[in-house]
């Protein structure tokens, strides 16, 4: 359904069962299994589907290896099952990975192959490969480009990679085939509970911002999935009286990522440094042709859509990267430098800690006046936080229990059938492939021959304008095809080709000033990076 149609038929609508708030992992995944169970759903997002943390992962679906020293064996058990699930109903957004632990010291092998071994034994028949003992060579052979100065060997296994905001993408389209009504740029700004009636109802104040217009409804149970955000949306819906009892559900922590050549690592396996100078994790990881150095851990107490990184997360993630790989990795080397908060849940005790100890499962509330908060957890076991969210609708009897699992087993838009498309890993350079069984229909766009570079066509802006919410350059260029994301120079120059695609598609302002001033961020030298 095309937006202005949806903008059109929402007001009109009735009551809905569920209302969700926030179109990001958490988000997407409770309107999905919320309507494959046949509720009427509405999800709305304030900005573009995926548009925060869920784009800026580190594009693992994982177990959790370092869960794994802090034996939290359940959430990794939990992880590495809903890991296979994703890898099943998405394989053309999703594959496996190996991954080598180089060993500098003796000890090393034994001691982290021993861990990597129970992680083996915890995923059972969901696991992706066997974890192998390296000598030095085959561990060479395997990470062409690491350091090789004092190298002995290392440890291979096994973890998920994929496509994180097309992921979402699948997921709302997904949602909306089942029978809800996704629409982004629409920012609710009120929620207030209407009394009267045997069940209460909430009204939710919607402000469209790309047509600047605004416009109510009504929903049964409203689920506040806005990440980071949370505690905004829980304080603006306190009744008359409680305002100011400041919520505290989340303490973000902010994650950087930098973007190099794949000339660094060439080759199919990624790298995990497990253990830095300050007890971190580094990952240098193959995706979409380029390779992905990071990530930092660190509270963060603003909350802005466009985080910078701070200069010691820069100089840790180029000092830490340039010993584990043979080559020395300069801020000139950088493509692309992009941050992300993580909604960790609060925990008093955890203060002195840092953000390692914080909580990355997941916490659902729910307020006096019904609204049912979910914040914490990660990409991958966002559709058993899905699950978890529609239980407590029932416990606290805000929606009547209907039968679910079917998430587990409904495969997203895309995924094809045997014979009908050729899956490619995603490490491999963006191309036709993750459309997966779409990718004739992206042909038949206008403008399949006409490449506009870095793997996009016109024909490809063109079917994102019709069929996959684009509104703006960034929706396109950042999340339907991830060149910001990749090379952030590269983006800026494509970006004047997508704009005048976009306002002829949509008849209105693609934002191509905006997305320019926004390229500029994503690099090193900017002004606001480091």
């Amino acid at each position: 359904m095309k937006r202005a149609d949806i903008l059109e038929s929402l007001p009109r609508h009735g009551v809905f069962d569920l209302a969700v708030v926030g179109g990001g992992a958490t988000g997407l995944g409770v309107a999905l299994d919320a309507a494959l169970r046949g509720f009427s759903v509405v999800l709305l997002e304030s900005h573009d589907f995926a548009g925060g943390t869920s784009s800026r992962s580190t594009k693992l679906l994982h177990g959790g290896v370092r869960y794994l020293a802090q034996g939290n064996l359940s959430l990794v058990r939990e992880a590495l099952h809903e890991r296979a699930t994703v890898l099943r109903i998405a394989p053309h957004l999703a594959q496996p990975l190996p991954f080598v632990m180089p060993s500098y010291r003796w000890w090393q092998t034994p001691f982290y192959g021993i861990g990597l071994k129970l992680y083996d034994l915890l995923a059972g028949r969901a696991g992706l490969g066997r974890t192998e003992f390296l000598n030095r060579n085959e561990a060479l052979q395997a990470l062409p480009g690491v350091n090789p100065e004092g190298l002995r060997g290392g440890v291979k296994y096994w973890d998920g990679q994929f496509d994180d905001a097309r992921l979402a993408l699948a997921l709302a389209r997904s949602a909306e085939a089942a029978g809800a009504q996704v629409l982004n740029y629409a920012e609710v700004t009120a929620v207030r509970q209407l009394s009267g009636g045997e069940q209460p109802l909430s009204s939710l104040q919607v402000s469209d911002r790309r047509g600047g217009t605004s416009f109510e409804l009504q929903a049964r149970c409203v689920v506040n999935a806005t990440g980071v955000w949370v505690d905004a949306l829980r304080d603006r819906t306190r009744p008359a009286g409680h305002q100011g009892e400041a919520s505290h559900m989340v303490s973000p922590s902010q994650g950087v990522h930098v973007v190099v050549d794949r000339d660094f690592m060439p080759g199919g396996h990624a790298l995990l440094v497990p253990k830095t100078r300050d007890g971190r994790v580094l990952f240098a990881v193959p995706w979409l042709g380029k390779l992905v150095l990071g990530t930092t851990d660190t509270p963060r107490r603003d909350l802005p859509r466009e985080p910078d990184a701070f200069a010691e997360e820069l100089s840790f993630i180029l000092g830490e990267a340039s010993q584990a790989l043979a080559r020395p990795v300069r801020r000139e080397d950088i493509r692309s430098l992009w941050v992300g908060l993580r909604p960790l849940v609060a925990a008093p005790a955890a203060a002195e800690g840092g953000t390692k100890v914080l909580s990355r499962e997941h916490t659902i509330v729910v307020d006096a006046n019904g609204l049912v908060t979910v914040t914490g957890g990660k990409w991958t076991t966002y559709r058993a936080m899905a699950e978890d969210v529609l239980e407590r609708c029932f416990d606290s009897q805000l929606l009547p229990r209907r039968a679910g699992g079917q998430s587990a087993t409904h495969e997203l838009l895309g995924t094809a059938r045997a014979g009908t498309a050729t899956t490619v890993p995603v490490h491999d350079a963006p191309g036709l492939h993750l459309y997966g069984s779409e990718a004739a229909q992206v042909q038949q766009c206008p403008g399949a021959a006409n490449a506009l570079g870095h793997g996009l066509t016109e024909a490809m802006v063109r079917y994102a304008a019709r069929f996959e919410y684009a509104q703006t350059v960034e929706d396109v260029l950042a999340r339907r095809w991830r060149v910001l994301f990749l090379d952030a120079v590269e983006a800026a120059r494509m970006a004047p080709a997508v704009a005048a695609i976009l306002a002829e598609e949509l008849g209105t302002d693609p934002d191509l000033a905006t997305f320019q001033a926004l390229c500029a961020r994503y690099l090193p030298n900017s002004p606001t990076a480091g």
